[in-house]
């Protein structure tokens, strides 16, 4: 089933969960009792959450203590929402009677969320989701913005911090990564 419309009211978060159309590609959230649907990623998006992801998961320290994922559903605190990439702790993860993934959305926050901007996407709406996970737990979220070539770093209790070229990204404990904004937007070359 195919939703037209971007925004639809009326149903609870409880509901909106048992929606066959919700984690139709692209997914759709549901913040402050609306369904929101995401927009379709371009090149800049797909390829930076997939290097990113890719790159982050290689990079966690031995005992897997954090997993990056992309893509899956958290719903927590009345909101239920899509990050492009999310590392959440290994220890929360559910897992079957044989000890794998549970093939399911997880129902509390990443300790690290990372969104990049869409061209249709508008900065505020990301960000009010940035900052509800914060509020929430994580330790750090990122705004990858391709167009303007920075990435907005929220820290809980730091103020909001912009890095650009080669400045030294922050990472969460547990893996072993240096980047820079310039080492991300240079996935967007070919070579």
């Amino acid at each position: 089933m195919t939703i037209a419309s971007t925004q639809i009211k009326g149903l609870t978060l409880e509901e909106f969960l048992q929606q066959d159309y919700i984690d139709e590609s692209p997914a759709y959230e549901y913040i402050d009792n609306q369904i929101i649907r995401k927009p379709m990623p371009k090149t800049h998006h797909s390829r930076i959450q997939l290097k990113l992801a890719s790159l982050i998961e290689s990079a966690t320290l031995k005992g897997n203590k954090v997993m990056a994922f992309t893509e899956l559903r958290c719903t927590f605190c009345d909101r239920s929402i899509v990050p492009d990439i999310l590392v959440v702790e290994t220890e929360k993860i559910p897992l079957d009677e044989d000890g794998e993934l549970e093939n399911n959305a997880i129902f509390f926050s990443p300790i690290w969320t990372i969104e990049i901007l869409s061209p249709s996407q508008t900065p505020t709406r990301v960000i009010d989701n940035i900052l509800f996970c914060l509020e929430n737990g994580p330790q750090l979220g990122w705004l990858i913005d391709s167009q303007e070539k920075i990435i907005m770093v929220f820290q809980p209790e730091k103020p909001l911090k912009i890095y650009r070229q080669d400045e030294t990204l922050p990472i969460i404990e547990n893996i072993d990564l240096s980047i820079t904004p310039n080492n991300i937007f240079s996935w967007l070359k070919i070579k």
